[in-house]
Parts: structure tokens; C-alpha cells; sequence
């Protein structure tokens, strides 16, 4: 008999196998409204920016469809099974913690150590930032080259490769599926000046200030990225699909359960 490696299950995949076993047993009928992600989330134990992973790779799979400003509907089962990638995805708010743990360190040693060509070169970027100030592909190739250019400055090729490749998370499909329901000209806008922050820290020679800027550049992006699907469970429900019932919310097993 083969033997196979264990992969690893993060949480939020935990999360989203649950709320699927509960679909499928029809406990969360195919047209119903979920219950609301502070509801699953007291429910199960955990934070709320873990349930919205689990509801993003639950709508990635094709099981709920999201609605802002009314909430997140279930779906009937897709003809295919989704394909498990070999490697679990990590969940957005994980890839921006790791960053802001990283890439903190590093704003704080780009402090110590830019020049003004250093300086130029962020400059430059954010210029660019400025210019374009719209959500897309090219803001966020800026965004990138503004994050690996002050990596750069600290002269080590492999810290530029772990912020960049760090970064390159954002394409996942559970961060972008996400990103798609945040990301506007106005957020594009605050983090331009968070940007602005970090860079003044830099060329001020700062490492605490810097530090402490690109650390809350990254916690603000977690919270724009937390914002209220519109489901917070005050207003009245929706009508439901015909022929479909939306049962009571049933047990779940809390996060000491799921490890």
C-alpha cells in the first residue's frame, strides 16, 4: 500500500470543508442566505478574517456567491469537484501578516542605509502611483515595485526575492477573489500615502518610524480587506430561492475541534 504525505490543512480550508458538509447535508439549503460572518465566527471560535477566507474559498470553488450589501447565498454543488492544488494556499490576511512582519524589519534597515539615488528610485515609483491612482494591473505592478525597490536597498538578492515572491501571493485566487470586492480607486489612494509615509521615514534616516509605517500600512490593509459584506444580521433577510429553506444555524464544532 503507497503511502502518501500529509498535507497540511490551514484553518480557513477547515472552516470552508464544515460549511460545505453543511450544505451538502442540506442543514444551509441551496438558495439561502449563511448566517453572518460574526455569527460563524463566535459560533466556531475563531476570528472573522478567518471565516472570510473560508467564504472566498468557498466562492472560489463555486459553492456560495457573495453578494455585498446583502450577504453570501448558497449555490448548488458545481458539476465538477474542485481540483486540490498540491500545495495549500495561504490565506490572505496570513500573507499580510507575514509581510508586515518582514517587510517592517526591512523598511526599518532601508532607514539605515538609503542614498539619495535610494531615495530617487522610490520617489519615482510613487510619482507613477500618483499619476495612475486607479485599481488595475498597473497600480498594482507599482505597488510591487515600490515594495521590492526598498527591499532592494538593503543589497541582499535574497530578501528582495522573499518581499517579491511574498508579494506575489496577491495573484492567488483566494487574495485576489477578495482583493476584486475591496479594491478601488480610494483604496489604491490611502495606500499611496502610506506609502508617501514609509519613504519620508526612509529618507529621514528614521528605523523605528519606518518600521512602525510600513507595519500599519499593512495592518490597514487587513482592515480594508475586513470590511462589512453588508450581512452584519441587522437588517431583514432577503427572500430565499423558491423551493429551498433557510434552516436554523446548526452546531459547529469550535476552532480546539478543528486543529
Amino acid at each position: 500500500m503507497p503511502i502518501e504525505a500529509v498535507a497540511p490543512r490551514r484553518l480557513y480550508r477547515q472552516v470552508a470543508d464544515q460549511l460545505r458538509a453543511l450544505m451538502d447535508s442540506g442543514e444551509f439549503a441551496v438558495g439561502s442566505r449563511l448566517p453572518p460572518e460574526r455569527d460563524l465566527a463566535a459560533k466556531l471560535g475563531i476570528s472573522r478574517a478567518t471565516v472570510r477566507e473560508a467564504l472566498i474559498a468557498l466562492e472560489v470553488d463555486g459553492r456560495v456567491r457573495i453578494r455585498v450589501g446583502s450577504g453570501i447565498y448558497v449555490l448548488p454543488p458545481p458539476a465538477e469537484a474542485p481540483v486540490e492544488t498540491a500545495a495549500p494556499i495561504a490565506g490572505p490576511f496570513d500573507i499580510l501578516a507575514a509581510r508586515a512582519l518582514i517587510e517592517g524589519e526591512v523598511a526599518a534597515e532601508a532607514a539605515r542605509r538609503a542614498g539619495p539615488a535610494d531615495i530617487a528610485a522610490l520617489n519615482e515609483t510613487l510619482a507613477a502611483m500618483r499619476e495612475g491612482a486607479q485599481a488595475g494591473r498597473e497600480m498594482f505592478l507599482l505597488d510591487r515595485a515600490f515594495h521590492t525597490a526598498l527591499a532592494q536597498i538593503l543589497g541582499n538578492d535574497a530578501i528582495t526575492r522573499v518581499v517579491g515572491d511574498l508579494f506575489d501571493q496577491r495573484i492567488n485566487p483566494y487574495f485576489a477573489q477578495l482583493a476584486g470586492y475591496f479594491e478601488t480607486a480610494e483604496t489604491w489612494r490611502r495606500a499611496l500615502e502610506e506609502h508617501a509615509a514609509v519613504r519620508d521615514a526612509i529618507a529621514a534616516g528614521a528605523p523605528e518610524r519606518a518600521r512602525a509605517a510600513m507595519r500599519l500600512h499593512l495592518s490597514n490593509s487587513q482592515k480594508r480587506f475586513t470590511e462589512s459584506f453588508g450581512n452584519d444580521g441587522n437588517g431583514p433577510a432577503p427572500k430565499v430561492m423558491p423551493s429551498t429553506t433557510a434552516g436554523a444555524m446548526p452546531p459547529l464544532p469550535r476552532r480546539s475541534a478543528m486543529r
